[in-house]
């Protein structure tokens, strides 16, 4: 198990054994933040992309979740 300090939770928890998320993006979230803070924004996630009509083929859709996803891990806390 490989743990790290979380930026979302600001205490050590367990991390994902291998990035998944692509570009300086997923090197942050694989180097900050924890499965736990991940499955939370996972369920925020979906909501911001259907209360917002977003269409996630579109990349300016894309990046309005990519900016809402780094202030709900890393800012909002």
């Amino acid at each position: 198990m490989k743990l790290i300090f979380c930026q979302y939770f600001k205490k050590v928890l367990e991390g994902f054994e291998d990035p998944f998320y692509p570009g300086l993006i997923g090197k942050k979230i694989f180097h900050n933040i924890s499965k736990k803070a991940w499955n939370i924004w996972m369920k925020e996630q979906t909501k911001f992309i259907n209360e917002n009509n977003l269409n996630m083929l579109n990349n300016n859709d894309i990046q309005k979740v990519e900016k809402y996803m780094m202030n709900f891990l890393f800012i909002k806390n």
